[in-house]
Parts: C-alpha cells; structure tokens; sequence
C-alpha cells in the first residue's frame, strides 16, 4: 500500500508523544497522555495519526547525589534501532532559510489488528547547518527561539511532511496543547493556493479543521513568544498575519490564543479544568473531555491476570471493569501484593534499600514544581512522626524531574531529602531518581496509597491516579482535576480537605491531610483490612472502567473529530 492510502481523517500534533520506556520521546503527563491515545485509536481501530518530534538527546536523565542536588545529562538512543526511517522529505522556512526535516515511523497495533503510524520530526540531516541539525535534539531545551523553532517545525513542517507522505484527505488536525498552533499558518495557505504566505491568506479566526486541547489552567504555563521573535524565525508575512489575526497582544504571540482562533472545537480535560479554562478565555466556548489512561499498557501483570481470570474481555471493553466489584476480595488482595513484592524488588534493586512489604506504603510521584506541593506531606515532621510511632508506621516512595531552569523544583528535591534525613529511624522516605513510564509501572501498582496534593484550581486533570486505581490503588488527593470526578469518599479513596472554588491555604490542606492519614486511611489499612481491600476494589470498578482512553477516544470521535459512525 502506498504510503498515505489508508484511510486517516484525523492528525494528532503533540510536541511530546511517550509510546514506549525505550523511546526517550516525553517529558511527562503530556506525553504519555498522548502516547495512551494513540494507543486507544489503534485499539479502536480509530483513522488517526500522531505527528511529534524525535528529540534525539531527549528530555534529560536526572540523576540526584545524595542531598537531592539535581543534575542532568543527555539521553543518549539510537532511532534506527527503534524507528523506520522514511525517504520523503519537507522544508519549513526558519530565519529566512529552508529546514529540510525527515520522518522517523512507529507504527501501534491495535488489539484487533488496526495500525495507527506515528511519526518523529527529525532536522538532523546533511543538508541543514549545524545549528538546524540540533533543533529536535532536546524537548523542552533551550531558550526561546530554540522553543519556537521547534514549534514551526511541529506545526508547519509537520503539515508539510504529512503532504510529503501522501496523507491530502486529513479531516481534523489536533493540536495537544499550543505548541503546534503554527499549523493553522500551513493550513491557511494550502487553502489559499499559494505555495508561501501572502496577504491573501484567508483569516485563522475561524477553521473549521482544527481542534485543540488545552492543559494548562494557569496563565504563566501558556507559550508565549517575543512579536520581534516571531518576525525573526517566521519571517514578515507570517508575523504580520498572526497579528493582524490579534493573536499577539501585548507585542507577544500567544499560542493558546492562535489555537482557541482557529478551532472549530476547544476543550479542557476535565470537567473543573473546563470551568477554569472557560473563565481564564471567556470568549471561547470551551468544552471538557476528561483524560484517561491507556488500560493495557498500565494494568500491572498480577492485576492482568486477575482480570483474564475474571473479566475476558477487559481489554477491549474496559466498561466491563466495572464487573471488578464481583472479585473476590482475597483475589484483589493477594494481585496487589504480588504487585507490591515487585515494586519493592525494583526499589532495592535501584536504591540497595529493603523496605517491608507489611507496611502501608504512600507513592507520590510528580513534575517536581511548587504548585503540586511534593512537600506538603512534610510540612509538620513532628506530627508525621507521631503518627508512625502512634497509629502505624509508613513508608513513603517519591519521584519526580524538576525542569532544568526551574530552581524552585530543585529545591523541592532538596528539601525532601532533608526531611528523608529528620525522619530517619522512623519513617522510610525514599526519593527515587530519573522517573520514567518504567518506574510508573512500578509505583502506580506497587504502593498501597497514592498521594496527590496540588494547588487548587491548578490541576488540570492529573492521570497517575487513574493508573494507581486501575491496580487497586486508592488514591488520597486534593478535591481538583480528575478526583473531582473520580472521588467518593470511603469508596475509590479519600479527600484532602473539601472541594471549593478557591484555594485552601497550604495550612489548612496540611491539616486535612494528616486528619485524614490519622484518623481513617492508617487505621483502615491496620485493622480493618477487609474495608481497606473493598476501596481497592472500588476503585478499579468505578475509576478504572471509567478514567481510560478508551472511553476518552470515543468521545473525541464522536463530539470534537464527527467521525462519521462514531458511537452517539
């Protein structure tokens, strides 16, 4: 079959696309969100592709001594041992001189078979300068023309090469976060006729083509670039048309508000981040489909063959996980500690550290930033360690990368290493370097509780709780994001506090937290195991059959994509 014949109505942009451990193509939730999808399209035999880069030095490899001190390095990786290189080739104009780019391609197997090919922008070529070569080297690296470099290429080049490779039918473009709105400026002038920009390109307000996801519910987190910049790297007549479109107000071009102006659908992903996001953009109708995960590829092995054993068709219905509630309880017990003993192996494994597989373990693992507030565990060490000589010890696992240039994520890090330090003799705290999906696989199955404590409103959805629930692993969480939805106390886990339209203060969700550990979640886990062995089992049949992106896919398909014969 040629290249592009298949039939693909829709093309999925994300500057991140986490698809497997061995390919260092993602950063984080993003990424690996968008990995899940893709996932779900092949196994719902969705006409979709993904469009990213290659980043071939990666995100960065952490590595942490022994005060927490964050340093970082390359990751070195081969793509021709992973990827199928392709011959075609596209350009985009960068700082007045054509880029010439590649396509690397991976290709998802769905469960019955349907394929859907996701393709790695690659400039690392002879034909470009040096200084060409390197812009797909690092995700999220350098300064700010780097950062729109690459965003031309994901948006503009990405369009070109989808031309390049035979795909002239796509449908809608997707655009996961803002980082690839510099599509709808390739976009409009195909539709113009014209092989580069001119004045008679049509206007991006509105196209109906486009559809863009936002996730981001603070305003600091929303790419915006320097107007002289954009003049510099787009060159005069792009600049002038994202301008005149009044998408760069304050003399800085705003990618969310490009995307926002030229989507036919806009949605947050989750039902309180749509609320959020709809009065952060008040003009714009913005809906909400809440994320999800992709089941199979986080569902821990024993917890997999449990669900053979008792839910056939898990994988290709994950709904029929809400048939979780007829597990017998000793069954759920015993997959969650199989899941446990391995999770330990792998933490002795990296740290030389045995933990004890009776004690109520509590896994934290996060983008180390303020607002998701790693520390606040931590923020009472003398009530922390009351409570495990008193009530009942804990062990605490965590991980998390901060952000090269984000020194208050570094030294989030470093404080939790100090608290490992206050803590000593009484509580195990472990912080466990270089987080990644395969560390993921562990925590998310392996830990008893799984602890989330952000910044209300400023969780957009959050989906390493929905992989804990799919193992058995309540979750313990600030009312925000998903658990708003996902959360029935004493039933899928426990609250942080209530839930509101304003934050709490950081006292006061300090407080509701240890209540909570005190007085309900250490004690069911001690002395009322069977209730505590029920929530597991809740929380697979409510969240897991629910928070996957099985159920997500099919409602993108049907209300954002109108693919014809989707599910109503």
């Amino acid at each position: 079959m040629v290249r592009g014949e298949a039939v693909v109505k829709v093309a999925y942009f994300s500057m991140e696309i986490g698809l497997d451990p061995s390919l260092p193509t993602y950063a984080g939730g993003l990424g690996v969100l968008a990995g899940d999808t893709l996932k779900s399209a092949a196994d719902l035999g969705a006409p979709m592709l993904g469009i990213t880069l290659l980043h071939r030095k990666g995100y960065f490899r952490q590595q942490l001594d022994a005060s927490g001190n964050q340093s970082e390095e390359p990751v070195e990786w081969n793509p021709e041992e992973l990827l199928e290189p392709l011959s075609e080739r596209a350009t985009v104009a960068i700082e007045r001189r054509d880029l010439v780019v590649r396509a690397w391609r991976y290709v998802l197997t769905g469960i019955d078979g349907d394929e859907v090919p996701v393709y790695f922008l690659d400039t690392d070529l002879p034909e470009n300068t040096p200084q060409g070569r390197a812009l797909t080297d690092h995700l999220y690296g350098g300064d700010d023309r780097y950062r729109l470099c690459q965003e031309a290429i994901l948006g503009i080049g990405g369009v070109a090469m989808l031309r390049a490779l035979g795909y002239v039918d796509i449908e809608t473009y997707h655009m996961n976060e803002g980082h690839s709105s510099l599509l709808v400026l390739a976009l409009g002038e195909e539709e113009a006729g014209e092989s580069g920009p001119t004045a008679a390109a049509p206007r991006l307000e509105v196209r109906s083509d486009c559809v863009f996801t936002t996730h981001t519910p603070v305003p600091a987190g929303h790419d915006r670039f320097p107007l002289a910049l954009v003049h510099q790297v787009l060159g005069e007549q792009r600049a002038q048309q994202l301008v005149a479109a009044g998408c760069c107000p304050q003399e800085s071009l705003n990618m969310t508000s490009l995307a926002m102006r030229s989507s036919r659908y806009v949605n947050g992903v989750a039902m309180r981040h749509g609320e959020v996001s709809r009065g952060m953009f008040p003009n714009y109708p913005i809906r909400s489909i809440t994320n999800g995960v992709h089941v199979a590829t986080w569902t821990s092995a024993p917890f997999r063959e449990l669900f053979d054993r008792y839910i056939p068709e898990w994988r290709s219905d994950n709904l029929q996980l809400r048939y979780a509630v007829g597990i017998p309880l000793p069954d759920v017990e015993e997959a969650h500690a199989r899941a446990k003993r391995e999770l330990l192996a792998e933490v002795a494994n990296r740290t030389g550290v045995a933990l004890e597989p009776d004690v109520l373990t509590i896994g934290f693992a996060r983008r180390a930033t303020p607002y998701k507030r790693a520390e606040l565990l931590f923020s009472d060490v003398g009530r922390l360690r009351r409570l495990v000589t008193k009530i009942g010890k804990v062990q605490v696992l965590m991980a998390g990368k901060a952000h090269p240039r984000d020194e208050a994520g570094q030294a989030i890090i470093r404080n939790i290493h100090q608290a490992a330090a206050e803590l000593k003799g009484d509580l195990q705290l472990l912080y466990l370097e270089n987080y990644d999906m395969q560390l993921a696989t562990f925590l998310c199955s392996g830990v008893d509780v799984w602890l989330n404590t952000p910044e209300r409103p400023r969780e957009a959805s959050g989906t390493s709780g929905m992989k804990a629930a799919l193992n058995g692993v309540p979750s313990l969480s600030v009312l925000d994001g998903w658990w708003v939805e996902g959360h029935v106390e004493g039933v899928t886990g426990w609250s942080i506090g209530e839930a509101g339209e304003t934050p709490e203060e950081a006292a006061a969700d300090s407080s509701a937290l240890y209540e909570k550990l005190e007085q309900v979640v250490v004690p069911m886990y001690y002395t009322r195991r069977t209730s505590f062995t029920q929530v597991r089992r809740s929380c697979v049949a409510l969240n897991g059959s629910f928070f996957n992106t099985h159920r997500m896919v099919l409602q993108y398909l049907r209300d954002a994509y109108r693919v014809p014969g989707s599910p109503s």
